[in-house]
């Protein structure tokens, strides 16, 4: 029994509290929507899109930059097997920069031996003799003259083909001496 009026007064105190306490709000939202006209256009039908099957895998992938570091070349051919060789070994310095980039600006001569002067595009300078690598495509030095250096190239062409190239960097005056 007393479970009963417990219930019953909880009931009635429940009750009590909730009248008019949002007839403010109820009002304003009634007043608001009275003027209003509007409507949502639709959204406009998607086109169906076209699917083009991409059917030349034979070719290299055109969103992937093409890198000679990360290819194995073929073992079949003498510049392929020259060029694995190259990959293999630790890299030096003047590797990291294009040959295009280095100039060579002298040379040093003691006891027969020659050494060339190349500067590198942050003006640092390194010396090198024969049989030191240099540029992005397996360079090595074959010699080194009073007026240049003569370096011997592994390229690989479009194919996967590599092929070496004789390239020279020249010696260049800079400004201001003579």
């Amino acid at each position: 029994m007393l479970s009963r009026r417990l219930a019953l007064c909880v009931c009635l105190v429940l009750a009590g509290c909730g009248t008019g306490e949002f007839d403010d709000l109820k009002q304003f939202v009634e007043k608001s929507s009275e003027g209003m006209r509007g409507r949502v256009e639709p959204l406009p039908q998607m086109k169906a899109v076209q699917e083009i099957k991409y059917d030349a895998f034979d070719l290299p992938n055109p969103f992937q930059p093409h890198s000679t570091a990360g290819a194995k070349p073929p073992t079949d051919c003498k510049a392929c097997q020259e060029a694995e060789r190259h990959r293999l070994r630790p890299k030096e310095a003047l590797e990291g920069y294009p040959l295009e980039s280095l100039k060579m600006v002298g040379t040093l001569e003691r006891s027969q031996k020659r050494w060339a002067l190349i500067k590198t595009p942050e003006n640092s300078l390194y010396k090198i003799t024969a049989g030191n690598h240099l540029g992005q495509n397996f360079g090595e030095v074959k010699a080194i003259t009073e007026s240049q250096v003569t370096v011997k190239e592994l390229v690989e062409d479009a194919n996967g083909s590599w092929a070496e190239r004789e390239t020279a960097l020249q010696l260049i005056e800079e400004e201001g001496k003579k």
